[in-house]
Order: C-alpha cells, then sequence, then structure tokens
C-alpha cells in the first residue's frame, strides 16, 4: 500500500481496523433500521468477491450494477472492486430500449448485479448482451431464469469458496493498484451523448481527501442517502466520505414502485434521524415547497410569523461569513425566540438532528441558500462534474459565502480561462479549468473527446465562472453552450432560463436559442395545470377545450416572459437585448424517459434543439413573434 496513494480496498480495510465496532450501514427492510458493523461489512464484502472469484472474475472485467439505493449496493460494489474488477454503475432510471443496452454494451460488461424492481429491464434486453454471463439479482426470485443467480447464493459460494482458499480475496485486492479503474461511470450530460467516464481507486480516495479540507465529518455523523447511489457525488459526498470518518450511511426504504420508494424518504427522516443530507436545486426546491405548502396551511398568523422570521434572518444573516455584523446583533434574541417556537418545529421533518446539506448539481440561487440558512440547516452549495470524481469547491460550516459554489477544495489547482486558454484575473467569468488528482483517467473508448476535454493535464470543464477576491467560485453557466447573437456577442442562457421557470408558476422548463440570429428565441415547456387554472379564474364558465381558452394561456405566458422587459416587475435583471422575442410551446414535459433532462434534472440542451429544430427554425419566421398562432395553440391541447 503507498499511503499517500491508497486504493478504495486500502481505505476500507483502515477504517474496518479503526471503527470496527461502529455501524457503517443503516437499512429498513421491516419496520425498523438496523446496523451493519464496519467489521460486519468487511465479512459480506469478501464473501460477494470471493463469490465473483469462483464464477470467475478477473481483474478488468466490468460488472453493471442497476438497483436502487441499498445496503447491498454498497456492499456489492466494494466486493466488485475487491477483485480487481471495474463496476459500471446505472441509474434506475434508464430505459432498456436504448440507454442500457448502449451503456451495458459500450462499457463490455460481463456480469450484472440487479435488483427485483429493476430485473425485468435486464431480462427484455439480455438476448441483446452476448457478452454478459452472469446475471446477480440482489432480491430472491420464486424462479430464475437462464444466466440468473441469486445473491443469497452467490454469497454461499463465496464462503465455501473462502473456506478453500481463505486468503484469496486478500492476495487478489493487495495487487490492485491505484491508477487501476474503480468505475466507468455514464454521464448523460446536457449537450452531447452519453460518455463513459473512467474514474480510478485513487481518484476516488483523492477526492475524499480533499472534500474533507473543507468539510467536516465525524464518527457519530449518519447521511440518509436519498441521491441515486450510481453518481460519483453519491460515491464521494456519501458513502466513501462517511466511510472515511468512522461515520455511517442509511438509504430510503426500497418499496415497490419509484413513488411508492419517495414516499418513504420524509418518513425514514424521521426514523433515521440524519445528521446531513446531499441535495440538488430540484430537490431543494421540492423541500421548499413542502415547507411553505405546510406553513400556508396553518392560517395567516402562521404565515405572517414565518414570514417575518425568515426576513430578520435574511437581513441578520447576510452572506453567512458577513452575518450579525454591526447593528444586526441586536436581533439576535428574537431570532433565538423565532426559532424555538417556529423554525424548530420545521426542521423536525428532517429528523431534528439535522446539521446542513451539502448541495450540488445545477446552480442554486442565492435566495434558496438564504431560505435554508433562515430555518436553520444550511444548505451548503458545492460545484463539481463527474469528470472530476466530482467535488471541486464547496460552501461549509467553516468557510461559506452564500450565492457562490464555494471554495475550491486542496491539493488542486484552478483557473478561470477565456476561448484561447489563457489564464484571466480574479472576478473575470471564463471557464473553469482544474488540475488534481480527482480528474478522471478519461472517456472509456472515446480519446478524442479525452483529449478535447483533459490538456496538459488540465480538465476543461465547460462551465463558464469566476473567483472572486476571496479565492470563492461562482458558478454562471455553460462556457461551451453560449448563445451567439448576430452581431457576434455570446451569452450564457442558464441564467434567464432558470429566473423564468423559478418565478413562474406557469412555466416548468425554458431553453433559450440564438445561433447568431437576429433576435433570441425560446422554447417553453408550460405548466398546463396551472394555465387551466388561470383561464378558469379568469373566465369560469370558459372550457379548456376551445381555441379562447388557448388563447388566454398563450397571452398568460407571454406576459411572464414580459416581465423581464421594460415595465415589468424583473426589469433590467437581464440585457433586453438576450430577452426571447418568440416564443414557441412545447406540448410534451421534458424527462429523463424521452431523454430531454438527465438524472441531475439538467436539460440535455443538444436534444433539446435536434428534437424541435422546426420549432425553433419557425421562430424567426414572418409573424413568429405573435404567441397566439396554431402550433402554440396545438401544443396545449
Amino acid at each position: 500500500m503507498d499511503n499517500n496513494r491508497p486504493t478504495i480496498i486500502d481505505a476500507f480495510n483502515i477504517c474496518v481496523e479503526k471503527y470496527a465496532a461502529n455501524p457503517f450501514l443503516w437499512e429498513k427492510t421491516s419496520d425498523k433500521y438496523f446496523p451493519t458493523t464496519y467489521q460486519e461489512c468487511k465479512v459480506l464484502v469478501h464473501q460477494i468477491a470471493a463469490g465473483l472469484l469462483q464464477l470467475g472474475v478477473e481483474p478488468g472485467d466490468k460488472i453493471a450494477l442497476l438497483s436502487e439505493g441499498r445496503n447491498a449496493w454498497i456492499i456489492g460494489e466494494l466486493g466488485i472492486l475487491h477483485t480487481g474488477a471495474i463496476n459500471v454503475p446505472l441509474s434506475i432510471k434508464l430505459e432498456e430500449s436504448n440507454d442500457l443496452i448502449f451503456r451495458l454494451a459500450h462499457s463490455e460488461s460481463k456480469y450484472i448485479f440487479v435488483s427485483g424492481n429493476q430485473l425485468k429491464k435486464i431480462r427484455k434486453i439480455i438476448t441483446s448482451l452476448p457478452l454478459v454471463q452472469k446475471v446477480i439479482v440482489l432480491d430472491e426470485q420464486q424462479s430464475y431464469e437462464p444466466l440468473e443467480v441469486s445473491l443469497k447464493e452467490l454469497m454461499e459460494w463465496g464462503k465455501t469458496y473462502l473456506e478453500k482458499y481463505p486468503d484469496s480475496v486478500e492476495q487478489v485486492s493487495q495487487r490492485i493498484q491505484p491508477d487501476d479503474l474503480a468505475n466507468i461511470s455514464y454521464t448523460s450530460g446536457t449537450t452531447a451523448d452519453p460518455k463513459g467516464i473512467m474514474l480510478t481507486h485513487r481518484n476516488y480516495t483523492a477526492n475524499v481527501e480533499q472534500s474533507l479540507t473543507r468539510i467536516d465529518v465525524f464518527p457519530y455523523h449518519r447521511i440518509l442517502i436519498i441521491l441515486p447511489l450510481d453518481h460519483c457525488f453519491a460515491h464521494v459526498a456519501g458513502f466513501y466520505i462517511f466511510m472515511h470518518s468512522g461515520a455511517s450511511v442509511g438509504t430510503v426504504s426500497v418499496g415497490k414502485t419509484a413513488i411508492e420508494t419517495l414516499k418513504n424518504i420524509p418518513v425514514n427522516m424521521k426514523e433515521l434521524k440524519p445528521s446531513l443530507l446531499l441535495s440538488v436545486p430540484a430537490l431543494a426546491k421540492n423541500f421548499r415547497k413542502s415547507i411553505e405548502s405546510n406553513i400556508n396551511s396553518q392560517g395567516k398568523f402562521v404565515q405572517w410569523m414565518f414570514n417575518t422570521g425568515l426576513k430578520m434572518n435574511y437581513s441578520y444573516n447576510k452572506e453567512g461569513h458577513n452575518k450579525g455584523r454591526g447593528l444586526q446583533i441586536l436581533k439576535k434574541p428574537l431570532l433565538k425566540l423565532f426559532d424555538v417556537i417556529l423554525f424548530k418545529k420545521v426542521r423536525q421533518a428532517f429528523g431534528s438532528e439535522l446539521e446542513f446539506f451539502v448541495g450540488g448539481g445545477a446552480l442554486l440561487d442565492i435566495e434558496l441558500q438564504r431560505f435554508f440558512y433562515a430555518i436553520g440547516i444550511p444548505m451548503y452549495q458545492g460545484y463539481g462534474l463527474s469528470e472530476a470524481t466530482p467535488v471541486i469547491s464547496t460552501n461549509a460550516e467553516r468557510r461559506h459565502k452564500l450565492g457562490s459554489s464555494g471554495y475550491p477544495v486542496e491539493p488542486m489547482d484552478i483557473k478561470i480561462c477565456d476561448e484561447e486558454g489563457r489564464e484571466l484575473p480574479k472576478n473575470t467569468k471564463g471557464e473553469i479549468v482544474i488540475r488534481g488528482e480527482n480528474v478522471m483517467a478519461g472517456y472509456y473508448k472515446n480519446e478524442k473527446a479525452t483529449a478535447e476535454t483533459i490538456r496538459d493535464g488540465w480538465l476543461y470543464t465547460g462551465d463558464m465562472g469566476y473567483l472572486d477576491d476571496d479565492g470563492f467560485l461562482y458558478v454562471v453557466g455553460r462556457f461551451k453552450s453560449l448563445l451567439i447573437s448576430s452581431d457576434g456577442e455570446k451569452y450564457s442562457p442558464e441564467g434567464i432560463e432558470e429566473s423564468l421557470a423559478d418565478n413562474s408558476k406557469f412555466i416548468d422548463y425554458v431553453v433559450l436559442y440564438n445561433n447568431q440570429n437576429p433576435y433570441t428565441s425560446v422554447l417553453i415547456v408550460p405548466n398546463k395545470e396551472a394555465l387551466k387554472a388561470f383561464v378558469k379564474s379568469t373566465d369560469p364558465g370558459l372550457e379548456w377545450d376551445t381555441v379562447e381558452a388557448k388563447k388566454i394561456a398563450l397571452k398568460k405566458i407571454q406576459h411572464e416572459v414580459d416581465e423581464y422587459k421594460k415595465g415589468g416587475k424583473h426589469e433590467g435583471l437581464f440585457p433586453e437585448r438576450w430577452l426571447p422575442a418568440a416564443v414557441a410551446v412545447i406540448g410534451e414535459p421534458f424527462s429523463e424517459k424521452n431523454g430531454l433532462i438527465n438524472s441531475s434534472m439538467k436539460v440535455v440542451r443538444g436534444k433539446v434543439e435536434k428534437l424541435y429544430e422546426d420549432r425553433l427554425t419557425a421562430l424567426y419566421e414572418p409573424g413568429a413573434k405573435d404567441i397566439v398562432n396554431d402550433l402554440n395553440i396545438k401544443a396545449l391541447s
């Protein structure tokens, strides 16, 4: 073992030695959560690894893992890694018809771990996967098809194998090197087709070490992982950081359906009482809506109290690092009172012991950060991407600035560059470029994309941001998806898109478009239910199926866009020349199923533009600036 460059196996063994009796995993399979200690986990991991060796698994083999979050996911990955094989984690949201087949075939997976809920997907496509030798089913089945075996039986094989060859797993795992691959993690991205991101053992252990220079995790901490385990954000910020610190990891009770599993989250929070949670902006917004809905249901006085407490906290907290300055300190006793009588009760919904969230994914606006900070469970926003394993920067208790994406982790080099790759000064926007041991090994079987993304050891993220005078990173959008106006001016669409969607209950998704055109246009996915309610409140006797109702709805959408123009309530928020002058309403919602948003709830811009190419073209034809047109009326039907 290289003490300076440990593998995941080295890190696991160190933790088992230090924290043998500590609970590592918490799982609820019946009426309550039960712990599995670090030492008990090691026994189970070795049984899985030995079972795989018995099957003939060799170092470098690819083993896919398709399952909801659970003990068997984490123990399964560790078992895979102990054989020197490479785990290919897959999202349960993938459809078998194309996305799943592509990843399994492209990765050349020979074995598949799959949960009972996901098994039907594999059964549908198994004949299209000639390389697959065995399918290991995590849940007991009444009957098994050819190639299938239960995890229980695999572990029985492992026990027998270890009786014959007690040192077999240790011998194989000791030969694993830091630069050997641990995962091929597929990303749908927001601009291109899936790529297999090759992450090494050292990528993971380095990023854990880097993350812990910013965030504190202690052995008494518990996390409930509510994000999919297939993403490296859950790997690093979820179980590997916690493993490194002797802390424990809980997973959400798996329901018979995805909806049932979602409904288990609030119940599980109260049962496990996590200290930390991982979040992404879409989830944070849902949490806030749920809190506000609950407050609103308690009457106008409670509403007034809540809003008064929020405003007072906002003015006291400022951007977090500068809270309570000057005369603001006088508010402290009153804020404590608000906390006791109101915000403490709000926090009960998260299990009463929640200290903070760690936020990742897309941009989290400052107002949302201020909201959670005010109610006493800060959402410390970070920034990263899978190619960086993924953590690049984060806010945390000891160093944070609301509105920023946090302070870069260490050791890691970071710079902001222009289009020619020249480094830019502080407070100047450009592409975020990093160098460190967390940078991926490359894209699997895609040397061209690897060469474009990693140059001279530097990872070009494709994201646009800047570093302020204090060294905090601000991410402001995609560097590579800049829109270009007819005069050549380039601008990022993300801020406008997010503002339009966040500030209007009538708009679900927004995609701006301008490819050297005379003006910016926009594709809008409306919230039809909100529009139907608006039409009914405007003209109670008017049926939704009528053209007149659609015209009222379209004019309401146009009004929401116009609020950013001169005379609107959001006037001046963005330069008017960048605001959309023509609107195409899209009838079909964006979803992971149709591939128009990815697993992080980000719009896949390239796919949207390709699918709606005709609509975008029509937005530059005569009369296109009038939102009331046949195409838009039809889209609302």
